[in-house]
């Protein structure tokens, strides 16, 4: 097995509701750290001092994507696109190995594929699988 922790439908669905305040949470961090990093360009100019408020804000915002990000890693759970909000995690069905795929627009967990597979793999979940 290549994951200590597998989840039955259920147990992911119970968590979206975090996954979701995780999934805004990064992109406006993105955001920011994106404008921060323009203002610490214009910032590089020879004789130019690039500290300050504006490195402190991108430190703070880098330490809090990080944060995040520890929320998906403690938990075995793969963000696999952000823009997305494309999500697997690992399951078994069937005693093997797969994820269940779910993305941002979807309300439910609805397909799996093998660990291997990716997206392009993605099959409906059926009643019998979990």
């Amino acid at each position: 097995m290549r994951f200590e922790k597998h989840y039955t439908r259920d147990q992911a669905r119970a968590l979206l509701p975090k996954i979701r305040t995780w999934l805004e949470g990064l992109v406006e961090l993105r955001d920011k750290l994106h404008k921060l990093d323009q203002r610490i360009s214009e910032l590089m100019a020879p004789g130019k001092d690039i500290g300050g408020p504006v490195v402190n804000q991108w430190a703070r915002s880098f330490v809090d994507v990080k944060r995040i990000l520890l929320e998906f890693h403690v938990r075995d759970i793969q963000l696999k696109d952000l823009d997305r909000g494309l999500i697997d995690f690992p399951a078994i069905i069937e005693d093997r190995e797969v994820f269940l795929c779910w993305e941002l627009q979807e309300e439910d967990i609805g397909f799996w594929h093998d660990l291997d597979a990716g997206y392009a793999g993605r099959e409906p979940l059926s009643g019998e699988d979990l």
